[in-house]
């Protein structure tokens, strides 16, 4: 198999799966802003613990759907255009997120910031769900003809394994999450997500465990066992260390999970980058489906220049904002003035502002 499509074969499965470690968590803590408490300064903490991180995590999803295109326009133009309806769900719920992060202080008042919630919520499960659908269908298989296109209707990618995908990814997060808010808080939210992962956190992680063991049977690849082997040991030490109190031990537990688990299904399905389910003729691989090697040349040289800059300024984020969050560094909600002042009806002054009485002179 050649260099370079294999080369940036493994470069979209880590981008995927940092995608995954790295804004899971996000997307977990919105979810958890639906059930978790209703104290708003505890809401608040939770929130602010992913604050400053998650339009950095996000940008992992942008890089993988860019280097997709580059790298393997074929299986971009096949995933996407046989996805099209979870995928604008997706893009929905991306929109809801991110209005509802920036906009909640926005307006001074519990129903408002009640409603934000549930639109954070809603629209970090619609993330989750449709991503883990798409990856599983990715790894699995859609009905594709010699074309690459989809054949069946728009709900043709309606099948067990992106319900096993969907809720598997979603499941990941929830205990990602509780994870991390262990990890990042103290008081009553390091409690509550303690609880939280020991008691459904084993029961979280099963799509997933079953999902890394469909593909696994399905494909038999015989140096993946241990990987699978080893994501099961990361999940129970994981586990364990959250019953231990020991958060960042937990936190790595479900990272190495993911990880060993992810690695396991992409060397499978390697050098398939999207199965047909009517005929493995019609399968896309790195061979058929990549660019050509003077633009996976470009790209190499591209991303080796400018990915370790973006690492770099990534983790001195982390770096600042590694210490625990409680209520304490909260300060009071306060209203807040607008820049500019609304425009006042003539006639009437406003105060240190110069304007024009009621008989049309200039006053000051």
């Amino acid at each position: 198999m050649e260099l370079l499509p294999t080369l940036w074969f493994i470069a979209i499965a880590v981008l995927w799966t940092g995608f995954i470690l790295l804004d899971g968590f996000d997307l977990g803590v919105g979810m958890l802003m639906l059930t978790s408490t209703r104290d708003e300064r505890q809401r608040r903490q939770m929130l602010n613990t992913i604050g400053p991180v998650w339009d950095g995590n996000e940008v992992w999803l942008i890089t993988a759907a860019a280097g997709l295109f580059a790298a393997f326009p074929d299986w971009y133009a096949s995933l996407f255009s046989a996805l099209y309806v979870p995928f604008v769900f997706v893009l929905v719920g991306l929109i809801f997120r991110a209005v509802s992060i920036e906009y909640r202080g926005k307006v001074h008042s519990d129903r408002w910031r009640r409603w934000v919630d549930r639109a954070l919520g809603m629209g970090s499960f619609l993330v989750a769900f449709g991503l883990g659908a798409a990856l599983a269908l990715t790894t699995t298989g859609l009905p594709l003809n010699a074309n690459g296109d989809r054949v069946g209707g728009a709900f043709a990618w309606l099948t067990p394994y992106a319900l096993l995908g969907g809720l598997a990814l979603v499941g990941f997060c929830l205990v990602h999450a509780a994870a991390f808010l262990g990890l990042k808080t103290e008081g009553p939210v390091r409690v509550r997500a303690r609880r939280f992962l020991l008691r459904f956190g084993p029961a979280a992680l099963v799509p997933l465990t079953v999902w890394v063991l469909a593909v696994q049977v399905l494909h038999d690849t015989a140096w993946t066992w241990p990987l699978v082997g080893v994501a099961v040991v990361a999940a129970l030490f994981g586990w364990t260390s959250a019953r231990l109190g020991r958060e960042g031990r937990a936190f790595a537990g479900s990272a190495a999970l993911l990880f060993c688990g992810l690695t396991s299904i992409f060397a499978n399905v390697y050098p398939v980058v999207l199965p047909s389910t009517i005929d493995p003729a019609h399968h896309l691989t790195v061979a058929n489906a990549s660019s050509s090697d003077y633009t996976l040349g470009v790209m190499t040289v591209v991303a080796a220049i400018g990915l370790p800059a973006v690492l770099l300024a990534q983790g001195w984020s982390y770096w600042v904002f590694r210490r625990r969050l409680t209520t304490g560094h909260l300060p009071a909600p306060h209203p807040v003035l607008p820049a500019v002042a609304p425009k006042l009806a003539t006639g009437t002054p406003r105060e240190g502002v110069p304007g024009r009485g009621a008989d049309g002179n200039r006053q000051a």
